[in-house]
């Protein structure tokens, strides 16, 4: 399984960097729709959406997550830390947005 993070084209790359599958979205129209495409695959074990793009991810897709345990969506604020040079630093930044969220740290 898969982490995808769902985010506009401002902070893609530093998402990239980090290693991370990215799914752009340029509004938030779109940004259902693509999040509606990513909970249907079923690759994905954790989905971090833009909350700038989609606040509320799980009501957008909440009949297909019926009976389903993943993947855990996560709704994620934009963060400069995100838009890096350095794939370190956005990894870090995801790090520490999963601890705070789920009350525990994965590897990415």
């Amino acid at each position: 399984m898969k982490i995808a993070i769902l985010t506009g084209p401002e902070s893609a790359a530093g998402y990239r960097l980090a290693g991370l599958e990215v799914a752009l979205a340029k509004d938030p129209d779109e940004a259902q729709e693509v999040l509606k495409r990513l909970v249907e695959s079923e690759d994905y074990a954790l989905i971090i959406v833009n909350e700038r793009l989609v606040p509320d991810p799980y009501q957008v897709v909440k009949r297909q997550m019926r009976k389903r345990d993943l993947p855990v969506l996560l709704a994620a604020p934009p963060h400069r830390a995100a838009v890096t040079s350095s794939g370190e630093a956005a990894e870090a930044y995801m790090r520490k947005i999963i601890k705070e969220t789920m009350g525990y740290e994965i590897k990415l």
